[in-house]
């Protein structure tokens, strides 16, 4: 029977597990997808871990809304804005390096999806 090294860590941030929702959009060879979603699995400043129905391309550049834990003043949802370029991508799992990333909280002018009709 093989023996499973340990391998080192090569990430430079420490990664925090978490079960968040997605909304992403892809950009490869200058086209960009529609929207679809998925879920992070873990997450730091430097990167993340991104599964959804799909095997994303190498070097392929996303675009992503992060559903947040957490809101504003009591009430108001905060999502992160983030966006990375994929730097590895097994199956339905992709290695995403960020190169931005802000938060955002919905005003309170802002109205609910589905409240205009």
């Amino acid at each position: 029977m093989m023996k499973k090294l340990n391998q080192p860590d090569r990430r430079e941030k420490r990664r925090f597990p978490v079960a968040l929702t997605a909304h992403f959009r892809l950009t490869t060879d200058g086209v960009t997808s529609r929207w679809g979603i998925g879920t992070i699995h873990d997450i730091s400043s430097g990167g993340l871990s991104l599964r959804c129905r799909r095997e994303f391309p190498i070097g392929g550049r996303l675009e992503m809304i992060i559903e947040w834990p957490a809101t504003q003043s009591g009430k108001y949802p905060v999502t992160l804005h983030a966006s990375g370029l994929i730097l590895r991508s097994r199956g339905t799992r992709a290695a995403v390096q960020l190169t931005s990333h802000r938060f955002q909280a919905e005003s309170h002018l802002a109205m609910p999806m589905g409240a205009l009709a």
